[in-house]
């Protein structure tokens, strides 16, 4: 099973970035190149019901698979990153996270009114990025079509909080 798989492919680092944090490293699984072509294919099958126009991977975990996803799904994608790292114009949008506060950014141009954004991150905890990412979706007019994610912390309740943006989110792996 691909959830087996991965489980026992990803890596806990304890404390990190902060004391009392246990967090899942995906580096390992970068490592297996047919665990990741298993890993994108099975993305993509749990959005086939679902109309997607382009994906938005969240930096910079979120644009290993994003970009792999978006390519299976042969739809454009389109980066959401850190305050500063953009070359264009761009929307803002501050957010809370469960070791302190950040910035997102993305192109003032990257989505039209009425597009289907798959939002894709590789990890799901509290939801306060992902949340931060569907609102630079919605200010640009485009909708929240879904969430993919390789891992969801289901504990943190994090998923409850996209509800308001999307029925649809996606993981390969729950904790």
């Amino acid at each position: 099973m691909l959830q087996t798989k991965i489980k026992q492919t990803l890596r806990d680092v304890a404390d990190f970035p902060k004391p009392g944090i246990v967090f899942k490293d995906i580096t390992p699984v970068l490592k297996d190149a047919a665990l990741c072509a298993e890993i994108t294919e099975a993305l993509a099958l749990q959005l086939k019901d679902v109309k997607i126009d382009v994906v938005a991977g969240i930096e910079s975990r979120g644009f290993l698979f994003g970009l792999a996803l978006a390519q299976a799904l042969k739809v454009p994608f389109v980066p959401i990153r850190k305050a500063g790292k953009l070359p264009y114009k761009t929307i803002q949008q501050a957010y809370e996270l469960e070791y302190g506060s950040a910035i997102l950014e993305v192109h003032e141009d990257a989505f039209t009114a009425g597009q289907n954004v798959l939002i894709h991150d590789d990890l799901l905890a509290t939801g306060g990025t992902v949340v931060a990412a569907s609102k630079l979706v919605n200010q640009l007019q485009a909708n929240v079509a879904a969430y993919s994610f390789l891992i969801s912390l289901d504990f943190l309740n994090g998923k409850q909080k996209l509800a308001d943006f999307s029925k649809h989110t996606f993981s390969l792996v729950s904790y």
